[in-house]
């Protein structure tokens, strides 16, 4: 930095650190608000040029400062969770055939997405991992030595001279990629370790082998998948990131044979190994692996390609796990389990886990979509329009056509436009059968009708085994009629049959909390989860809820240990599914060892929660919850639905707008993909939250929720809203979430927006929410018997208050570069520049952006 701007740049950044951290000095001494007026006077008289490199400077310092502590945790991070569990358990008197069968059944399916949230570039991402790296050697090494030094100093250097924003949006094929990273550098590794680990617990606590096959986790995607709302995933892409993932797998797999056929050079094996070698015994694991390692070869070259199947490649799972298993049993058999127990178990691990498609593919499309495309056939057929029928002639059709062998949908009939693409993936989903694909998803579902229609274009297109095909809840009005639209689905005697006891259900926690409100989206989800369990069991059927959490409070997102055990009791049965999305992949599994850390989390939660339930609610708590719920509800839709200044309010007092010039990821910010709809029920829920946590008021997090709380509230209500932090997960959780975000929240900061950027007469309304926000604040002190928030949590108030001095000259910079670029008639590279690196720098601080 000083090699490039010289001492005198470097004296600036020294002099609006120490003014920033003065500032909040002040405030925290004297009780009032700092004054930025001196620091944002330096910053106004900074030439372009060094607006940019300012930027860079603390939005650097920002992601340095989250390596630091990343590197940091995982080191203090002691013992595992699951080893806690495992010790809890035996404690509870839980019998050892129960522990066994629970652990055998697990399924924990972690869903990565690319929703555009992870404003860093893939480039720069590499390079932090190297900086993490480089710091945990340190660590291990207890000290850093001279070289260790240089060499930090070195990728800091390689950090600095890259530029920190994509001029162009990633492609579907980019975000799969990228996805696929993560596992080649992380989960590869991490996925066998914590298996590993989970074996051994349960050999000591019940004397039981876990057996191999049994894969606890899983990983999906949606990357390439996901084409709610995004023209640029089509069929040709996602058969495109379908044979990214073969060739990646094939690649994987061959480094791992390699390493093993230089190490499995015995000679001693069991008949099967001699039969599989044609009865030549010399070197049998080699003659195995050898024929093994050529078919991953020919797959890998296959599936560069266009083309159908080749004749040598791996098809199935089988092809790839029966060679390994069969030299792991012969190692066994002939006392060498040793060996066996090495690098051969952990590829073994891998193949059970990944399988012949390294990740498989979710396919998600919207229920209206589903419909146009439905319409299309039978108006091609001259049955009529689909989309006039009522629910019951939609069922009556589906049904007839579903019971029936004759073809639904012409060979030659291509439909254009968005029917036609919808279509073409149905027959692409068709082509081998479904391999590859998790599950087809549905998003914005409302009536049995929109399951149906799925699964009978599945049929027609030539699908033959039964696809979870998944509806996603996510209005209130949706979430609350949930329950009922699977009763429909299990009343109806095909679809009961056709599901083999099954059914996997997805919950939205993004849209519903847009839509209602965090507080009333919340209690929504948790009750639809509660009826959902029920009719399940009315059914006899095995129930997996999928949480289509982000990362931000606001639209879902907890720890994951909260999260899991805040659900309701026998919401997890042994299985679950959950997204993982945009940054917080990387915070979570961006190395080894967090993703170890993370894994063990996670398992260790879904465990519990299925061995361990938490408690029902009781019927007072339910009584308040719903009542608050209501107000919450009320008040939110209120302010964001029916005040005719709000989205001006937002659209200038936010840089919701400016957020559009980031290249963040392959979809629109907007549902109909028209950026000049205002519309906030166009929005996406991840802008709508992004553009708060810019301005730090946190909005979607809190908003009605402090309506509920100033609801004449008696005492002895407030007595009940105590009992309840204290004993339901659930409560227990929103509040200790919401606690947070009220922690990053900044009423100053948001004023200062508002100062600049937004108009005499709207001001008004940010007065009112910041009044809203304090008495919030207060009221969550309340509920927690505390005096200030995280009281309890001083760790986490010294990390926050950290990043104050690196964060604030990033606001001040970006209120006076939104103010430049709007007054401005013409295109301000410069000034454009400078404001992008503001926000990437504003989102490493809070550590999500939506």
């Amino acid at each position: 930095m000083t090699r490039q701007h010289g001492e005198a740049f470097l004296g600036k950044v020294e002099e609006i650190r120490l003014l920033a951290k003065a500032n909040r000095q002040s405030a925290e001494d004297d009780g009032e608000a700092g004054d930025h007026d001196r620091l944002q006077e330096v910053l106004r008289t900074l030439d372009d040029e060094n607006l940019i490199a300012i930027a860079r400077a603390f939005n650097q310092f920002l992601n340095l400062t989250n390596i630091a502590e990343q590197t940091e945790s995982t080191e203090q991070y002691a013992g595992s969770q699951l080893e806690e569990l495992f010790a809890r358990l035996s404690e509870r008197g839980i019998s050892d055939d129960t522990i066994v069968d629970t652990v055998s059944k697990m399924h924990c399916d972690l869903v990565l997405t690319a929703h555009p949230t992870e404003i860093t570039r893939r480039t720069l991402i590499q390079k932090y991992n190297r900086i993490a790296d480089a710091l945990e050697d340190v660590v291990e090494d207890h000290g850093m030595s001279a070289e260790a030094r240089t060499e930090l100093e070195r990728l800091i250097a390689e950090v600095w001279f890259t530029d920190e924003i994509r001029t162009e949006r990633p492609t579907p094929q980019d975000e799969a990629k990228w996805g696929y990273a993560v596992i080649e550098h992380s989960l590869w590794t991490a996925i066998p370790q914590v298996h590993m680990r989970l074996e051994k617990l349960v050999k000591q606590a019940t004397g039981q082998t876990l057996p191999l096959e049994v894969s606890p986790i899983r990983i999906s995607s949606w990357m390439g998948g996901d084409r709610d709302g995004n023209p640029n995933v089509t069929a040709d892409v996602t058969l495109e990131v379908l044979r990214l993932a073969r060739w990646m797998a094939a690649d994987l797999y061959l480094r791992d044979v390699e390493e093993l056929l230089s190490q499995l050079s015995m000679s001693e094996c069991d008949d099967h190994l001699v039969f599989l070698c044609n009865g030549k015994v010399e070197e049998p694991y080699r003659h195995v692996l050898r024929g093994l390692r050529e078919r991953l070869t020919v797959t890998r070259a296959w599936a560069e390609t266009k083309e159908t199947p080749w004749e040598n490649i791996i098809r199935s799972d089988e092809d790839l796990i029966e060679p390994l298993k069969a030299c792991y049993d012969s190692l066994v058999t002939c006392g060498m389990e040793i060996i066996a127990d090495g690098l051969l178990k952990e590829t073994l691990i891998r193949a059970y886990t990944f399988g012949t498609t390294l990740v498989e593919l979710d396919i998600r499309q919207s229920s209206d979509k589903h419909i146009e495309l439905l319409d299309a056939i039978t108006e091609y057929l001259e049955l009529g329009s689909y989309r006039e029928w009522s629910e019951q002639a939609r069922m009556d059709f589906l049904l007839q056509e579903l019971e029936s062998r004759r073809p639904l949908i012409p060979e030659s009939w291509n439909p254009e436009g968005e029917a036609g693409e919808i279509l073409k993936t149905f027959r692409l989903i068709a082509e081998n059968n479904g391999q590859g694909i998790a599950s087809y998803i549905i998003s914005m579902a409302k009536r049995p009708s929109d399951v149906l229609g799925v699964v009978l274009m599945l049929r027609k297109c030539g699908i033959n085994r039964v696809l979870p095909v998944v509806p996603l809840f996510e209005t209130l009005d949706d979430l609350e009629n949930a329950a009922w639209t699977l009763e429909r689905l299990l009343r109806t005697n095909w679809y009961t049959r056709y599901i083999e006891g099954s059914q996997q259900i997805m919950i939205g926690y993004s849209d519903s909390a847009k839509d209602a409100g965090q507080m009333a989206a919340a209690w929504a989800q948790y009750r639809a989860q509660e009826d959902l369990v029920t009719v399940a069991e009315k059914y006899e059927i095995d129930l997996t809820l999928f949480h289509g959490r982000g990362g931000a409070p606001g639209r879902g997102g907890a720890p994951a240990r909260q999260a899991i055990l805040s659900q309701p009791p026998g919401s997890v049965k042994k299985s679950m599914r959950v997204t993982e999305q945009g940054e917080m992949i990387r915070f979570k599994y961006g190395s080894p060892p967090l993703a170890l850390i993370n894994l063990d989390l996670v398992l260790s939660s879904a465990i519990e929660a299925s061995l361990l339930p938490p408690p029902k609610p009781r019927e007072n708590w339910r009584l308040l919850m719903q009542r608050l719920a209501d107000v919450a509800c009320e008040s939110y839709r209120a302010t964001v639905q029916q005040d005719p200044d709000f989205v001006e309010y937002f659209v200038e007092g936010t840089p919701e707008r400016e957020l559009a010039l980031l290249a963040l990821g392959s979809r629109p910010a907007r549902r109909n993909g028209c950026d000049t709809d205002r519309s906030i029920s166009e929005l996406r829920a991840i802008p709508w939250v992004f553009a708060w946590t810019q301005k730090r008021l946190m909005l979607p997090a809190w908003l009605g929720t402090d309506a509920a709380f100033r609801a004449d509230l008696t005492d002895k209500e407030w007595h009940v809203l105590r009992e309840m932090i204290e004993e339901w997960p659930f409560f227990q959780t929103q509040i200790n979430m919401l606690e947070m975000v009220l922690s990053k929240a900044d009423a100053e900061i948001s004023e200062r927006y508002d100062e600049t950027l937004v108009s005499p007469e709207l001001k008004k309304l940010g007065d009112g929410f910041r009044k809203r926000l304090e008495d919030l604040i207060d009221s969550v002190n309340q509920i927690k018997q505390q005096e200030t928030l995280l009281q309890h949590n001083p760790e986490i108030k010294q990390t926050l208050g950290l990043r104050h001095p690196y964060t604030d000259p990033l606001h001040l910079l970006q209120i006076e570069l939104i103010k430049r670029c709007r007054e401005s008639n013409d295109y301000l590279p410069e000034a454009n520049k400078a404001l992008l690196v503001t926000i990437a720098g504003i989102a490493a601080s809070m550590r999500n952006t939506g």
